[in-house]
């Protein structure tokens, strides 16, 4: 009993270790707070001397104060836009890297395709989407689905590539099909390539959403709606607030992307570790 007591006791940080984890708190949180200080200072200058340029700050504040509903509202549309249009392009890039990992003549017809999409500017997709579409969600799924699918089909098709040729020698000696091969074998072994894509292209699947609003002039909803009549009547702090709410969607998507990553690929990083 005493000796148990003792340990319990014992295992309490002392002191100084108290002091070495505050400091390490401090280090951690101080370098983005004053980050954070000093460009809220340079706003609050800015906006002082270049009004037409920046709104202050609690102009921003009390606009999000007095219409957080609104907002609410208007990023669900934009965030809804974001996920199924990323969900899609997510679909065929994957189908895709499957195909392309398994034959070299498939590969061959779709990557050349796949880099002339990826470098033609979005910006001038849009518009023409607009005019076939129309002012539903279509165009905007698609230009969404287009800024997510290159990334996720270059990243999907490097892993499922990555499997060593002594692993696969192994399952072919017991006769193993394709299938299984890429149940059991690649797609594991392409998991971390696939998490990295996305990491990648859940931020952009917010700007995916947002240039297609801005290209719909005649869309109702989202916040690139929001920004662009706030834009067309001046309106600095609307938009300047529309736009802290994306960088909002966008960090939180990428919490919730980093966190299902840690926990399906901890047997990855537990066998790289």
């Amino acid at each position: 009993m005493a000796t148990t007591l003792s340990r319990s006791v014992d295992s309490r940080p002392t002191r100084t270790q108290r002091g070495v984890l505050q400091r390490l708190r401090i280090s951690l949180w101080m370098p983005p707070l004053v980050l954070i200080s000093v460009l809220a200072l340079a706003w609050q200058v800015t906006a002082v001397e270049m009004p037409f340029l920046l709104p202050p700050l609690q102009d921003v504040a009390a606009t999000l104060a007095t219409e957080l509903p609104y907002y609410l509202q208007n990023a669900g549309i934009t965030l809804f836009e974001s996920v199924a249009g990323l969900a899609i392009g997510f679909v065929v890039a994957f189908g895709l890297a499957v195909l392309t990992s398994e034959s070299a003549v498939i590969r061959r017809a779709v990557m050349p395709v796949a880099v002339v999409l990826n470098v033609t500017p979005l910006v001038a997709i849009a518009p023409a989407l607009v005019v076939a579409f129309g002012f539903g969600a279509a165009p905007k799924l698609i230009i969404t689905a287009l800024i997510c699918f290159f990334p996720i089909l270059i990243n999907t098709a490097t892993g499922l590539r990555s499997v060593p040729q002594q692993v696969l020698q192994v399952y072919r000696t017991v006769r193993a099909s394709r299938l299984e091969l890429l149940l059991h074998v690649r797609v594991p072994s392409a998991l971390p390539y696939v998490f990295a894509a996305l990491r990648i292209v859940f931020p952009l699947s917010i700007i995916g959403a947002v240039v297609a609003e801005l290209s719909a002039a005649g869309a109702t909803g989202g916040l690139g709606t929001v920004i662009s009549t706030a834009s067309s009547m001046n309106q600095l702090a609307v938009v300047y607030a529309s736009i802290f709410i994306l960088a909002l969607l966008g960090v939180a998507l990428l919490g919730v992307i980093t966190l299902v990553e840690r926990r399906v690929l901890r047997w990855h990083r537990g066998t790289t570790d």
